[in-house]
């Protein structure tokens, strides 16, 4: 019978565990800001706009902007409309209207997925400059014909360095 010492596995555990964070943190050097928001299980309601506030330091850096969208098995649609409103520092503002395909013609989810659920990232914007330093407000809205769309789990926005 081989005997293991427990605090040896417990080390040996803890410091796998760190090694996979850090090896995992430090492999996206590109992001600038990447935050998803959870949509309550009764529906995304038109209404309820996903606030993003985005500090840019560096406006001279060129970004690439995606949209995170997590939806199940469930979903009604093959796509889904969006408004991306931007909000600059000097609080002048611009609306953009993004469709995301989620779906083939024949149904199946592009997405990658696990089990009934798919995670998509819709490229928004590419090589993009920020005008100004400061805090960009980013709100985005659902823009589809029912007032109440089923099934979309996460909504979120990413920028990263272009490349």
């Amino acid at each position: 019978m081989i005997k293991i010492n427990k605090y040896k596995l417990r080390f040996s555990v803890a410091s796998i565990l760190l090694f996979c964070i850090l090896f995992f943190a430090s492999c996206d050097n590109a992001r600038i800001f990447e935050q998803n928001q959870n949509i309550p299980e009764t529906g995304w309601i038109n209404n309820n706009v996903l606030i993003f506030n985005v500090e840019i330091k560096d406006p001279a850096t060129a970004a690439n902007f995606f949209i995170n969208v997590r939806n199940a098995d469930g979903y009604p649609y093959n796509n889904l409309y969006l408004f991306v409103k931007t909000e600059f520092p000097n609080k002048k503002t611009s609306i953009d209207t993004l469709e995301c395909i989620l779906a083939d013609e024949k149904g199946k989810w592009l997405g990658s997925g696990i089990g009934d659920l798919y995670d998509n990232q819709i490229p928004f914007k590419r090589n993009v400059r920020f005008p100004l330093p400061g805090v960009y407000k980013f709100e985005i809205q659902h823009g589809m014909r029912s007032d109440n769309i089923p099934f979309i789990m996460d909504v979120g926005l990413r920028i990263e360095k272009a490349e």
